[in-house]
């Protein structure tokens, strides 16, 4: 049977959604896991000191394709293999970063799937203001961990707060008691609502980083829906599980004899306003009517 490499920064327990949707893009090409397909999993556990070795790892064992969520994971598996096929789930532009030469002739051994999070983070600034027109001051998540991803979404969303007369209260977190810290700081600085960065780390802290938004009373701005189904206030972006589908297909068809550098680079079509009313009463908050006519999603 065919082998697939899976390697992340994160950990089992924080890729149930991702891993759903991997699952049913390989499904839908007619690879199920157990039956015509084997998936090795690496983890780093969130030490992205390991993920070199772990990419290391997948190239000894002979994987027919490598999937890497996350640029961390994506860096270290092209440093890896030049011949290995790789499909890669990054936020910010492959071509900048150096992951493939163009969007639709990649070449070498790489393709996959670009969320375009650096202008998806300036457009939820501006829905987050319209929630919170009073507030004067935007805490933002990061992962200084992160660092390449962190400079370019960074330097997006300041550009965009700046544009609207607001000013950012930047928070680093790159673990779980820096993001409880991250929270304590909002609250101490009475900081009015906070803009979620789209990170690989922060999307396998769903259920943590939405237990704080609650206990604190703060309104948040999330990148993915998976955030508002499990009690977070909005998000704007795209599904992690609709994301990982299209690069289960893409793995599928590699896997099927197609060549990554035939394989464009895909990127989003469509990007979900998704609201929770629930969550919205409970902070007391009224949404907008002119937010409320573009919302794709509203859970009641």
């Amino acid at each position: 049977m065919p082998v697939v490499g899976y390697l992340n920064s994160g950990s089992p327990d924080s890729d149930t959604s991702r891993l759903t949707g991997l699952r049913q893009g390989l499904n839908e090409t007619g690879y199920v896991e157990g039956q015509n397909l084997v998936v090795e999993y690496r983890w780093a556990g969130n030490q992205f000191d390991r993920l070199p070795a772990l990419a290391v790892d997948l190239v000894q064992i002979r994987v027919a394709v490598i999937v890497s969520p996350g640029l961390p994971a994506a860096l270290a598996a092209k440093a890896a293999t030049t011949t290995i096929p790789i499909v890669f789930g990054v936020g910010v532009d492959p071509v900048q970063v150096g992951l493939v030469a163009s969007l639709n002739r990649p070449g070498g051994n790489l393709t996959g799937f670009n969320q375009i999070n650096g202008e998806l983070g300036a457009k939820a600034l501006a829905l987050l203001h319209e929630l919170v027109p009073g507030t004067t001051t935007i805490g933002f998540l990061e992962n200084p961990n992160n660092p390449i991803v962190h400079e370019l979404i960074t330097r997006d969303v300041l550009a965009a707060a700046a544009a609207i007369g607001l000013q950012i209260q930047p928070l680093k977190a790159g673990t779980d008691r820096e993001i409880d810290a991250a929270f304590e700081s909002l609250v101490q600085a009475r900081t009015g609502a906070l803009l979620v960065g789209n990170d690989v780390f922060f999307n396998s802290r769903i259920e943590q980083i939405t237990a704080l938004a609650a206990r604190y009373a703060i309104p948040v701005m999330y990148s993915s829906p998976e955030f508002v189904v499990v009690g977070g206030l909005i998000s704007y972006g795209t599904s992690l599980r609709g994301s990982l589908r299209q690069i289960g297909l893409y793995a599928g068809r590699i896997l099927k004899g197609e060549k990554p550098t035939d394989l464009p680079v895909m990127q989003p079509t469509r990007f979900e306003l998704v609201i929770n009313l629930k969550t919205a009463k409970a902070l007391g908050l009224t949404i907008p009517s002119s937010v409320l006519a573009i919302a794709d999603e509203v859970i009641e």
